[in-house]
Parts: C-alpha cells; sequence; structure tokens
C-alpha cells in the first residue's frame, strides 16, 4: 500500500508552496501585519485565480473536482507560511454550502466564495446549549455566542455548528463583530453573538459531524504545515549557532530536540492525511480518523513549539524572530474545532458506542 501523495498531489504542493513563496514570505507576512488589514487581498485574490477554493467542490458545482486530500495539501502549505488569508474558514463555509442544495437562498453564496469575491467563516458550538437554534417560518431563530471565528470581522457569510445541526447566517444582515485583539495577529478575529439571529438550516446531526470532522483535519493540516516549518528552522538555527566552538546541533541534548520533533512531524503527517483520504473516499472511520489526526496534531504542535523555542534559545523568545508567527498561530489552530481534550472525549464516545453494540474497536 502506498501512503505517499501521488505525483499531482505532490506538484500540487509544489505549485501552492511556489505561490506562497512569492507571496507569503516571511517580510510580506509582517508587512500585512503592520497594514491593520483583515487579510492580504493580493495574495487571497491570487488564491482564488488557482481554484483553491473549489478544490474539492464537483466540478457541476463549479469547483475542481479533486478531493479533501487535495486540500490538505494546500492547508499544509498555508500553515507552513502562516499565510494571512482567510483560506481554512472560507473552504469549510462552502463545503457545507454544497451539501445543501436544496436552501438556494444560502447556495447562491457558492458563485461569490469561489471566485473570492465573498469570504466565509465558520464557528462550533463546542458545549451543548451555548448556541441554541429555535424554529421560526421557514428558518432558525440563533440565541448564544460562538468561541472566537477566524476570519468573521471579514466575513460576509457565516455556517454556524452545533451537535443537533448546521446553519447558515448572513453577515450583510445579521452584523459582522468587531475584530479583537488576539496573539495571533496573521489572522482577523471575532465572536459572534447571537440574540434571535435569523438563520437556515443546512442539515441536522449528520451533517454537523461532517463539518467537524472537516474542520478537525484542516485545522490539523495547517498544524502540520506550522510544526514542519519550526523544525526546518530549529535544525537549521543548530547547524550554525555556535556555543563553546561548536554548532549547538552537535550537542546530545539539542539532537534528542530535534530527533523528537522529527517523530512527531511525521506523526502529524500520518495522521493528517489519513484523516483527509478517509474524508475523500467516504470511509465509515473518517470521524475517528479525524479526532486522532486533531488529537495528534494539537498534543503535538504543543511539542515541536516548544523545542523549537528551545533550540533557538533567547533569540527565539523574541517578537523579531518568525518563530512567533508559527507559535502564536498554532496556538490559535491547537483549540479550534475543539482542543486535544475534546477530541479525546469524542474519540471515547464513538468507542464506547461501539462496545455496547458488541462491534469491535480496532
Amino acid at each position: 500500500m502506498d501512503f505517499d501523495l501521488s505525483e499531482d498531489q505532490q506538484a500540487l504542493a509544489e505549485a501552492a508552496r511556489s505561490l506562497l513563496d512569492g507571496l507569503a514570505s516571511p517580510t510580506q507576512v509582517r508587512a500585512h501585519i503592520s497594514s491593520g488589514e483583515a487579510y492580504d487581498a493580493k495574495l487571497w485574490r491570487s488564491m482564488a485565480e488557482q481554484g483553491w477554493m473549489g478544490i474539492d467542490v464537483p466540478e457541476q458545482q463549479g469547483g475542481l473536482g479533486l478531493g479533501f486530500v487535495e486540500a490538505a495539501v494546500l492547508l499544509e502549505e498555508v500553515g507552513r507560511h502562516a499565510a494571512p488569508a482567510p483560506f481554512l474558514p472560507t473552504l469549510l463555509a462552502i463545503g457545507a454550502l454544497c451539501e445543501a442544495p436544496d436552501v438556494p437562498e444560502a447556495t447562491a453564496w457558492l458563485e461569490p466564495l469561489l471566485s473570492g469575491d465573498a469570504v466565509g467563516c465558520v464557528t462550533w458550538a463546542s458545549q451543548p446549549g451555548v448556541i441554541r437554534a429555535e424554529p421560526a417560518g421557514a428558518g432558525f431563530l440563533l440565541f448564544g455566542g460562538s468561541d472566537p471565528v477566524v476570519a468573521a470581522p471579514a466575513a460576509d457569510v457565516g455556517v454556524v455548528g452545533t451537535p443537533a445541526g448546521v446553519f447558515f447566517i448572513d453577515l450583510d444582515q445579521a452584523g459582522r463583530p468587531r475584530p479583537e485583539p488576539a496573539m495571533d495577529l496573521t489572522q482577523s478575529l471575532g465572536w459572534l453573538r447571537f440574540d434571535g439571529t435569523p438563520a437556515l438550516g443546512l442539515g441536522g446531526p449528520n451533517a454537523a459531524t461532517r463539518l467537524m470532522d472537516r474542520a478537525a483535519v484542516a485545522w490539523s493540516a495547517e498544524l502540520l504545515g506550522g510544526a514542519a516549518r519550526v523544525l526546518e528552522m530549529a535544525s537549521e538555527y543548530a547547524k550554525v549557532r555556535v556555543q563553546f566552538g561548536k554548532p549547538i546541533g552537535s550537542f546530545q541534548a539539542v539532537k534528542h530536540r530535534c530527533a523528537d520533533m522529527v517523530v512527531d512531524v511525521e506523526g502529524m503527517r500520518s495522521s493528517t492525511w489519513y484523516g483527509a483520504w478517509c474524508l475523500a473516499a467516504g470511509d465509515p472511520e473518517a470521524s475517528l480518523a479525524a479526532s486522532a489526526a486533531k488529537v495528534w496534531c494539537g498534543d503535538a504542535a504543543k511539542r515541536v513549539m516548544a523545542s523549537g523555542l528551545q533550540v533557538h534559545g533567547g533569540i527565539g523568545f523574541t517578537w523579531e524572530h518568525d518563530l512567533h508567527l508559527y507559535l502564536k498561530r498554532s496556538q490559535l489552530a491547537q483549540v479550534s474545532f475543539g482542543d486535544a481534550s475534546y477530541h479525546r472525549e469524542r474519540l471515547a464516545g464513538f468507542l464506547r458506542n461501539r462496545v455496547e453494540s458488541g462491534a469491535p474497536i480496532i
């Protein structure tokens, strides 16, 4: 069995890296942060021109008709560059809309989202009852509040996931939240508040499960990209930083740090790609694989970032060093759509149901 990416997928990764190297270098990311804009409009337009938003959307719905593995390839490169563009939330919003063809008021937004003329955001009610949906005519009224939502201050539409179902809101009508101060300055962040906010239903519990699965793998892919880049930065620094007359990479303690980072990053890659493959193939293990990926990537990313700081020493703690771009972005990704503890509980629930039904858990 071949667990590597295909030649086409590798070519996609190389093309994505080339585009982002040219438009989202650390210097350009820092320039965007200084601008105060919600996202880099030039980078966003280039992503849209390459068809990134429709990477796993069927051709009959205006996309490229590839799959979620290809989406994960792009997300890994976005994470690798800490790219200041709302690609992940818009991708997830498009996926939710594609599954609700019988809601024309919502799917009318597919074309502007795919073309990059509109931006989407997605949130999840991590605790039951945090967001309530009450039927109202042909739609719903939402009450409650969200976790921090990436891209919400700049988004045109929002997708709201709860254990009971998935809902669509038009932020032109409902109102956008103001940007909130956050450690991760590469992305805009806001809290959605619902006080009888009109919404449309996109699906029930099964749609909510699919949204969570896609989001867990998507955030895992971003975590993988960032961790892989920090590993590279640490190993490069260990070769050139001299202490006691020798490169610090020659010291056993530093070697062990870097070796542990390799193990973590490769584990992140395996779990993320498997989760993406399960989603693309419609495998019945998709929910298990998605949560397993988020658990592994959430925990491993913490260790990789900590080791990256240790290898860099004092310089790594300064804002002027690029390590901080990845450290702070990783901290947000670790908790988005459930942290590692949340997904351990989710996995335990799946396995408990299997045991109770007499089905094997392996």
